[in-house]
């Protein structure tokens, strides 16, 4: 079942021009540029080759996950992260379709292959405290897609491999056998590993992205804090591919202070029903495999999706909770709303029941 969230097209109905007292947005920093510029125009993106290349390439690293991954196909769980992550790649530079697919997997960890093939770990929904953490997670990846990182590094590769090559040819020997080895690295660590510079990218576009498509942009920042706090405390809670991700504290500042500079919404969706839903299954399930008979127990799986949580913008992306530095939380004092009294200008007391 869906969950209501704010209309997609209210995310862009206020020109992001800049907050007021800030310094004009730049094109790739703009969120009302999404879908209108060319993303990572360099050079190598340039040799990268044609979508059609980018898919071709994405399909073939795809086909040897789906080959050694356990995949999640509760259609609850299935459809519910792909309409969370389909709604972002709509607001996003992305130019090529996505499949996105759950693996059963304790691991924390994400991650997007080039053309669009999109993998999110069963721990990671159940590391993140909200729909927004998730979804602050979810962009970061799809702009590593929309940027064209993998393939870049794929390009990068080749160009060291064919320059290995002539070094074997004229050389021969210990370069010629570098090149042997250089040859057989796999696509998967190619496609896995960025630089600290597509890194800033992707952190750029996604906070941009979280904010089109309704989200607190500053889920994200927060979410990978948390995780690295809780990678310090308990060394391997997140996948060795995926460790590279969160985001140190220079990283995390900036995507905090561009976000900080897009006009203000009214309200953000934090978290919905749907989403504590659907974690809950995901415990249920790890425990009935777990147990002897298999069985799922019981829950609160079903019923009609209720209002999202919403707030207004603030710097804790959970209006009731707070992230501690050690990555704990904690919940936040929570204030009684103020009672309003309709004021008609009458001071006369009410009329009697008939």
């Amino acid at each position: 079942t869906a969950t209501t969230q704010t209309d997609p097209k209210a995310a862009t109905t206020t020109p992001a021009t800049a907050a007021r007292g800030t310094k004009p947005l730049g094109v790739n920093e703009n969120p009302d540029m999404i879908g209108k510029r060319n993303i990572n125009g360099g050079l190598i993106a340039k040799m990268s080759g044609s979508t059609e290349k980018e898919v071709r390439l994405g399909r073939e690293a795809a086909a040897e996950v789906d080959r050694q991954a356990k995949f999640i196909e509760d259609p609850m769980i299935t459809e519910y992260v792909n309409r969370v992550g389909q709604n972002i790649v709509l607001h996003s530079d992305a130019k090529v379709p996505f499949t996105i697919k759950v693996i059963d997997s304790d691991e924390v960890n994400a991650f997007a292959l080039p053309g669009g093939f999109f993998y999110v770990n069963k721990g990671l929904l159940l590391a993140a405290d909200n729909e927004a953490e998730l979804a602050g997670v979810m962009a970061h990846e799809i702009a590593h897609v929309a940027a064209r990182h993998a393939v870049e590094n794929q390009t990068k590769a080749s160009l060291l491999e064919y320059a290995a090559l002539g070094a074997s040819i004229f050389l021969g020997g210990i370069p010629g056998m570098i090149y042997q080895n250089t040859a057989g690295i796999g696509l998967l660590g190619i496609f896995m590993k960025f630089s600290r510079s597509a890194e800033e990218e992707a952190d750029k576009l996604g906070v941009q992205y979280m904010y089109a498509a309704g989200y607190d942009p500053g889920a994200m920042a927060t979410m990978f804090e948390k995780l690295e706090a809780k990678n310090k405390k308990k060394p391997g809670f997140i996948s060795r591919a995926f460790a590279s991700h969160p985001a140190p504290p220079d990283r995390r500042a900036a995507a905090l202070a561009l976000a900080a500079r897009f006009p203000e919404h009214e309200e953000y969706v934090i978290s919905s029903s749907e989403f504590q839903r659907v974690k809950a299954r995901l415990l249920r399930l790890s425990n009935a495999r777990a147990s002897s008979s298999g069985a799922i127990q019981a829950g609160d799986d079903t019923g009609a999706p209720g209002r999202p949580t919403l707030k207004r913008r603030s710097p804790t992306p959970d209006d009731t909770t707070t992230t501690t530095p050690e990555g704990e939380q904690k919940p936040t004092e929570q204030q009684a709303p103020p009672k309003l009294k309709r004021n008609d200008g009458s001071t006369t007391k009410p009329p009697d029941k008939p």
